[in-house]
């Protein structure tokens, strides 16, 4: 570049380019943005364009791509969805009435979290831009996040730093603000790309993330907000807003909701691996669609509405009263087909309402967001005249009834002010109704006038000089002109004067001409920037109604979410349950909702699921692939569905209230942070058995598979027992398992009852019965389980004959074991016990020095160790220094 003399206008762009260096600059040239140098690379790269060359001439080039201006949101689209930041650097001055460079500054900057067009956000889902701290010294923190493209903003403050992680981690943001310096968490991993450090004094300072919150809130106090007692939530919100003011290039945030923060104690909590494991909107191969609850239970019409279930699946309620309120609207329309369906063909004329005045209100709509938000305004009174019907509505419709407004006035300006199709931009006119504006009227006319002018003296030409082939036409360049072809022989009038000529015509224009032309530019011109204005005042009148109008896309959202759980409930057949404060868990006829609507009802076996009375445990086994799993699953989603107001897939249901719900459930390693797969198991264990209360429902699958067969056995029959002991009574538990020596728990421990899913053996083979019924499985049939999934039949039959000696050298070593005897019976066929080897004499004893595991423990360095070092260091030692066991205290052989 020091070979290359800049032109002044590359010298503007790298100035602005300099505040801007995390960003890909859009630089306005004319009709087109331009990117320049690395940036130029970048976007060649992602977006598959061309890259040129400024000075293609020169020693050095400068690297140049570009796209049309009037195509950016595309172009715009695959760069955030790729996590790039974009600058658009527009022209702030008229380029006629420039004196030198064209004034250009950065309009906005675009990052993922902070977008509002719809072609860049999916239409039901929240997208956040979140911000994060956590004070060590005094062990609080905060996290909050909002939603920019509708306003709406939450956050919870808590003394655990890996709750804070949990719930980002659910919400999925599209960014995560935290301060310099700050070291990441283990939890914080999975979402490290999306994470931005930014200056503390400049975010998160505490006193002026105060002032901005309170000057964003309009509030003169925390008070309202409920945040006097959270300090760390007001840092995290005032990020927020430093971040909003920075990128945005705007000091008016008004347009946010009131902040409302998260109170725990109200809401069923779920963490994230719950929402994993039970596959609520992602299946655990990370797809979506089919197999997951979301697909067989979002009927919602509306973005708003899709949106609201989305929240209320992740933050279902824990109030009796509350949830019983809603399960009344959804049971009404439930039963009344006539009504859910005239409210489904409303609501579907209803665009999202959220969206569209967010992007008015900041001044980044187009003329087509208006004509949604007026299609959406006409179905209101329709909306409205079902609510009006003379019937016995439940209170909270007859709540929504009270609040309703039309918003007669905002829909009347919008039919009378813009056209049915207007265009695209808003700089060429062709926006508004005749009769809107009286001074836009006289332009209008004065141009129509005009073009009839232009004709009418084309016709007297013709008439008058005897040219009936002269022709009108313009350019760009030219203006108005008449044109004669070369096969005219005759005089031309003296009054024209030639303009051009062309090999086939020559072209002229009359004082007359040019007179009625200055008329007709002057009109178009004058009109199109009186449109320009009357847009912004539409805009700004449309905008002062933005609390009006979230306040009606709030209810139509409740009405969708309502009749959505309506219209799943009577499509697969759901009943209503009945909920209760206790801890009575009885489901008659359970189905998992996400199986069903993959393999269809009639071949899905329902199951019933009884925690009653002092049974707190039930210890499931059975086959691989026999349902167990799927059995888990719909139970805990079957409570889900009963606390969000839903009816659930059951014939019956009769659920006590949880306060959380955990899962664990599944194989999986975390390679990334040296967790192995027992590790990634046993920490989830962990969590959970620290955290579950006796309201709780615990939801485990084969504890203990990932390490060696005595260790996990006896690590998941402790996990039953803490389980059974905690809480005065034990907490609500399905524990499935391969462990057949748990079964003897059953008589041992109060509260624990076996269950098995059952099978039945035809002729060599097995048939799964995919019904829960009492009492244990009597072996786990892997062999014919394997045999079904394509095991050659060599491997199966050998297996089957290794199983038999198995089971024979067991029962032998239950009985013949010399009591006192140090020697260890193979159990594998085929390998001989060692010889004996000959004990030596006994010696006087001798001082032989520390052992080798004394010194080996003296030099570990636990410092430099990960968890799994210390996993396979133990492992290794235990092999090396552990004598042989004593045979008759060998259990039984697992049949996992």
């Amino acid at each position: 570049m020091s070979k290359t003399k800049l032109t002044p206008m590359l010298e503007q762009y790298l100035r602005i380019k300099e505040d801007y260096p995390d960003a890909l600059l859009f630089f306005r040239m004319g009709d087109f943005y331009e990117l320049f140098f690395e940036d130029a690379e970048t976007a060649a790269r992602v977006l598959q364009i061309t890259l040129t060359s400024r000075n293609p001439n020169a020693e050095t080039k400068v690297p140049m791509a570009g796209v049309p201006h009037h195509a950016t949101e595309e172009y715009l689209r695959q760069l955030l969805e790729q996590g790039y930041k974009v600058a658009i650097c527009d022209q702030v001055e008229d380029p006629r009435q420039a004196k030198g460079l064209v004034k250009r500054e950065v309009t906005r900057v675009l990052t993922p979290g902070t977008v509002v067009e719809d072609s860049t956000l999916s239409a039901k889902t929240s997208n956040y831009l979140a911000a994060v701290c956590w004070h060590g010294g005094s062990k609080t923190g905060a996290a909050a996040w909002i939603d920019f493209s509708t306003g709406q903003w939450t956050g919870v403050q808590s003394k655990h730093q890996v709750q804070l992680w949990q719930w980002l981690i659910k919400i999925q943001p599209q960014e995560v603000l935290m301060p310099e310096g700050t070291e990441l968490p283990e939890q914080a991993q999975v979402l490290r790309d999306k994470i931005q450090f930014c200056p503390y004094n400049g975010y998160f300072e505490p006193g002026r993330a105060r002032e901005r919150l309170l000057q964003a809130q309009d509030v003169a106090s925390l008070t309202p907000l409920d945040l006097e007692d959270k300090p760390a939530l007001v840092q995290a919100c005032g990020a927020l807003l430093a971040y909003l003011h920075t990128t945005q290039r705007c000091e008016d945030l008004s347009h946010l909701g009131q902040f409302q923060p998260i109170q725990p104690n109200r809401f069923l909590q779920l963490d994230e691996v719950t929402e994993r494991n039970l596959e609520l909107f992602q299946r655990l191969d990370g797809g979506k669609g089919p197999g997951t609850l979301w697909h067989a239970l979002d009927r919602t019409l509306t973005p708003m509405g899709g949106r609201l279930l989305q929240q209320r699946l992740r933050q279902p309620w824990r109030d009796l009263r509350t949830i019983t309120a809603h399960q009344g609207v959804v049971a009404l329309l439930v039963d009344d087909d006539g009504l859910r369906q005239s409210l489904r063909e409303r609501l579907d004329a209803v665009y999202d309402l959220e969206r569209l005045t967010t992007r008015i209100f900041l001044g980044r709509c187009t003329p087509k967001d208006f004509i949604a938000l007026r299609n959406s305004l006409k179905a209101l009174p329709a909306l409205q005249s079902l609510l009006e019907e003379d019937r016995q509505w439940p209170e909270l419709l007859g709540q929504e009834k009270r609040a309703w407004d039309n918003l007669d006035d905002v829909r009347e300006l919008l039919e009378r002010s813009l056209v049915d199709a207007p265009p695209l931009v808003i700089t060429e006119g062709g926006l508004f109704r005749h009769g809107f504006d009286p001074e836009l009227d006289e332009l209008l006319d004065l141009s129509e006038d005009g073009e009839g002018r232009l004709q009418e003296l084309l016709h007297k030409e013709q008439q008058a000089s005897s040219l009936p082939k002269l022709k009108l036409g313009y350019n760009r360049v030219f203006g108005y002109y008449f044109e004669l072809s070369k096969a005219h022989k005759g005089p031309v009038p003296d009054h024209f004067i030639r303009r051009q000529t062309l090999v086939n015509a020559e072209r002229y224009i009359t004082e007359e001409l040019k007179t009625i032309e200055d008329k007709v530019f002057s009109a178009a011109e004058k009109r199109k920037g009186l449109e320009y204005n009357l847009f912004q005042n539409l805009r700004e009148q449309v905008a002062a109604h933005r609390e009006r109008v979230m306040a009606v896309a709030g209810i139509l959202a409740r009405l969708d979410y309502w009749q959505g759980l309506a219209h799943a409930a009577r499509q697969w057949e759901w009943s209503q349950p009945e909920l209760h404060s206790g801890l009575d868990l009885r489901i008659i006829g359970g189905r998992h909702p996400a199986v069903e609507a993959t393999q269809g009802r009639t071949d899905y076996i329902p199951n019933d699921v009884r925690i009653e009375g002092d049974d707190r445990v039930l210890l499931i086994t059975g086959p691989n692939m026999a349902g167990k799993s799927t059995v888990l699953r719909q139970t805990a989603i079957i409570c889900i569905l009963a606390q969000i107001g839903s009816f659930v897939p059951a014939r019956e249901g009769w659920i006590g209230l949880c306060d959380r719900i955990f899962t664990r459930v599944g194989a999986s390693d975390n390679l990334a942070q040296g967790q192995s797969t027992f590790m990634v198991e046993m920490t989830e264990t962990a969590r959970i058995l620290r955290q579950a209360s006796r309201n709780s429902l615990v939801i485990l699958d084969e504890i203990g598979r990932g390490t060696s067969t005595f260790d996990g056995l006896a690590l998941a029959w402790a996990v039953v027992e803490d389980l059974v002991q905690r809480g005065h009574g034990g907490v609500r538990t399905l524990f499935a398992t391969h462990y057949h020596e748990l079964t003897d728990l059953e008589g041992q421990l109060p509260g624990v009852r076996n269950y098995n899913i059952a099978v039945k053996e035809w002729r060599g083979d097995i048939v799964f019965l995919r019904r829960l019924v009492p009492g244990p499985a009597d072996r786990s049939y892997g062999i014919e389980v394997s045999q079904l999934a394509g095991v050659p039949q060599g491997v199966v039959k050998r297996a089957k004959a290794i199983l038999a000696q198995l089971e024979e050298k067991s029962r032998g070593l239950r009985h013949t074991p010399e009591k006192g005897s140090h020697r260890q019976q193979s159990l594998l066929p085929g390998l001989f016990d060692p010889p004996e080897k000959p004990q030596p004499e006994p010696t006087a004893p001798q001082d032989q020095g520390p052992h080798p595991l004394e010194e080996a423990l003296q030099e570990l360095d636990l410092n430099g160790m990960t968890p799994l070092d210390a996993l396979n260091l133990l492992s290794r030692w235990k092999h090396e220094w552990t004598p042989p066991h004593d045979s008759q205290d060998t259990p039984g052989t697992s049949s996992s």
